[in-house]
């Protein structure tokens, strides 16, 4: 079967919170994690289903719900999973925050490695708690166009822990950097909270999106089980099958008495997931497979794109540190234009981007772009922010 990665469909005039931003400008949204691509027609069936069926009372999730996400963790990961280890959640930041109020009080502190998604950052101090960022360390390569890599800075990973460290957020593959990390760190990872007695939050939302076919997501509490019980793993369909409106993810929990943690910190204040975000789920890990692939395929050809125009010289002074193994998210070091406010002169100039400072990157350092859109959506975007470079006025 074929699949429409092509056309680009009107969002302006619906509820999109993406292409809301900018009504009443012309400036093409490539900012928040929201893909323009349609659902998969799996995931489109099994909605018409539900909704013909007519009544939306209090859900819970069917055996055959629970089924796909097992058995998709057996096939992809080589993970086995007990159903009894899933606590379904409306969204992975609500998955971030639980985690925070469940392994540490206040005035408790939270690790997490940056540049990172801002939840992270955010999630413990909505409740007292104390974030703690940790730079991930940059081994630049020659010419700064994808040739180095992100890596753990252990030593100051290490400097950062006290006695009142209790939690480590881990991004797993990491946005915004698209590192995917491998076995032996995230062993070492294992140990190290081991070592120190934290519980290890791994949010894997993006682990169906990896773009190197050489790289295999790793869950972490798969590759140290003797350290599995002290992990807690977020995923959701939402990023891979563009589904995040529906509200429907999951922590896996492997440990009886840290679950239970988990469960009663979210008693009265968490919302359950909805009939409509449970027959996605479900149409999305069991149906849906050969959408995913078709999608890789297209965002393989968008993050080529991307490097092409880096590398011809279309976006002068703009690098990429490293590779993009996975997501659909691009991490641009625009530093060499010495704008105090990227975000907002690519505004001027007809495209929304990120900014690098809300992940933690010194301010007028970074942007983020999304490129899980149609190719030529991306060519807009990159035109425009040609045409932005273009017009900065000529160094001396």
């Amino acid at each position: 079967m074929s699949f429409d990665f092509d056309t680009v469909l009107p969002r302006l005039g619906t509820d999109s919170q993406k292409w809301q931003k900018y009504p009443d400008r012309d400036i093409l949204p490539m900012w928040v994690a929201d893909m323009d691509f349609r659902a998969a027609p799996a995931i489109l069936e099994a909605l018409h289903r539900r909704v013909e069926h007519g009544i939306f009372g209090y859900a819970r999730p069917v055996k055959s719900t629970v089924d796909a996400v097992v058995n998709a963790c057996a096939t992809r990961y080589g993970w086995t999973i007990d159903p009894a280890w899933i606590v379904w959640l409306p969204g992975l930041v609500c998955g971030l925050n639980v985690t925070a109020q469940a392994c540490a009080v206040v005035g408790e502190e939270v690790l997490c490695l940056t540049p990172v998604y801002p939840p992270f950052m955010t999630a413990p101090k909505n409740s007292g708690r104390v974030s703690v960022p940790v730079p991930l360390a940059l081994h630049p390569g020659p010419t700064g166009l994808g040739d180095g890599f992100w890596a753990i800075d252990w030593e100051a990973l290490e400097a950062a822990v006290t006695p009142r460290t209790k939690l480590f957020y881990l991004c797993n593959p990491h946005n915004p950097v698209a590192r995917v990390f491998r076995r032996d760190e995230l062993v070492q990872l294992a140990e190290f909270c081991a070592r120190h007695d934290l519980v290890l939050c791994s949010d894997e939302i993006h682990c169906d999106l990896i773009l190197d076919a050489s790289l295999p997501h790793l869950p972490t509490a798969l590759v140290a089980p003797e350290h599995a019980a002290r992990t807690i793993t977020l995923m959701a369909p939402s990023k891979t099958y563009n589904v995040p409106g529906l509200g429907t993810s999951f922590a896996i929990i492997p440990d009886a008495a840290l679950r239970a943690r988990f469960v009663r910190a979210t008693a009265g204040i968490v919302a359950e997931v909805t009939t409509l975000g449970f027959a996605a789920c479900e149409a999305a890990y069991r149906d849906s497979e050969d959408w995913r692939q078709a999608l890789l395929a297209a965002l393989r050809g968008n993050r080529d794109r991307i490097f092409a125009a880096l590398c011809g010289g279309e976006l002068p002074g703009v690098k990429i540190a490293a590779p993009i193994e996975a997501t659909y998210l691009a991490w641009l070091d625009v530093s060499a234009l010495g704008l105090t406010d990227p975000v907002g002169y690519f505004e001027a100039h007809g495209v929304g981007l990120s900014d690098g400072a809300f992940f933690g990157a010194p301010r007028g350092s970074h942007v983020r772009i999304n490129f899980g859109c149609p190719r030529a959506t991306l060519d807009e975007g990159l035109r425009r922010m040609a045409a932005a470079i273009a017009a900065l006025p000529l160094k001396g």
